[in-house]
């Protein structure tokens, strides 16, 4: 029985992840913050056998360490701010190397974060320099690269679909391939990769669907029966200068880094090449226009 920690656990990823490892029955330890004790999700994932440890990623390494002893793979499926990403991850390996454990799989689960310069994506900049932090340890680190999640890609903080509208809009041609993975096929290729120690110190790309954005368009409107107005917004050197424009008045990254993850996908810099998907045939992802047909709009 393989032997999982797991922080991140309570979030919709990583509540996915820690449920999926119970169904390939391995052991779970998941690292829950004490104000979450009586949580809802938290009393879920113990009734699926997840063992509670009550702690944060600021707890000093030696006591996490304690916490994860005997473990043959740290998952983060963590989110949050720098403190979180950097120095928060950076503690988790920490532990990991006085516990002893031989694999981290940090919560990067984006497109190729590798692929980006500084400034790219402000907070793919935190987990690129995670894995400075992580540069020189005995743990092998594996990211897991999924592109977008094809869950969120409708949401309006994207501004790519309005569905009262009726209208589809996009950034450049239409025509670069970018990579699209639901939540749920994240959480199992993340546990595939766990329980897979060959793995060990490379990033694995995965994607559930590789489609255009005018395919993925299409696609939308074949699962949902929906008709989707094409509108195209402007070329990429428009839409870099749309960000550099909010970027200035902005008060917070989140007003413009959506559509720095918008420009790292149809600009093609982030995408991910070569796939690993065959790596894991027992993973059948689900593809855009199959997930839309779920959608209740």
């Amino acid at each position: 029985m393989t032997d999982v920690f797991l922080a991140g656990a309570t979030g919709n990823l990583g509540s996915q992840i820690a449920m999926r490892l119970r169904r390939e029955r391995a052991r779970v330890r998941a690292l829950v913050r004490p104000a979450n004790g009586r949580d809802e999700k938290v009393r879920a994932l113990a009734e699926q056998g997840v063992e509670i440890v009550e702690g944060t990623l600021d707890d000093p390494a030696e006591r996490l360490a304690r916490a994860m002893a005997g473990a043959a793979v740290v998952i983060s499926a963590v989110q949050g701010a720098e403190n979180v990403i950097v120095q928060g991850q950076a503690n988790l390996l920490r532990a990991a190397e006085k516990a002893g454990v031989p694999r981290l799989i940090p919560s990067d689960f984006a497109i190729d974060l590798f692929r980006l310069d500084p400034g790219d994506n402000v907070f793919l900049d935190h987990r690129r320099a995670a894995h400075d932090a992580f540069s020189g340890s005995r743990v092998a680190v594996t990211s897991v690269l999924n592109g977008a999640f094809t869950d969120v890609m409708t949401a309006p903080f994207l501004e790519i679909v309005d569905w009262d509208a009726g209208t589809f809009s996009y950034w450049g041609d239409g025509e670069q391939p970018c990579d699209f993975t639901t939540v749920a096929d994240t959480a199992a290729y993340t546990v595939a990769v766990a329980l897979d120690p060959d793995s060990a110190g490379r990033p694995v790309r995965v994607a559930g669907d590789v489609l255009t954005m005018k395919e993925f368009h299409a696609a939308l409107e074949h699962g949902t029966g929906r008709r989707l107005h094409l509108k195209q917004r402007g070329d990429v050197e428009d839409l870099a200068a749309e960000i550099d424009r909010r970027r200035v008045g902005a008060t917070h990254p989140g007003e413009y880094v959506a559509l720095q993850y918008t420009w790292g996908m149809v600009s093609g810099k982030a995408r991910l090449d070569p796939l690993d998907n065959d790596r894991y045939p027992a993973v059948r992802p689900t593809r855009v226009a199959e997930f839309a047909r779920l959608l209740t709009i």
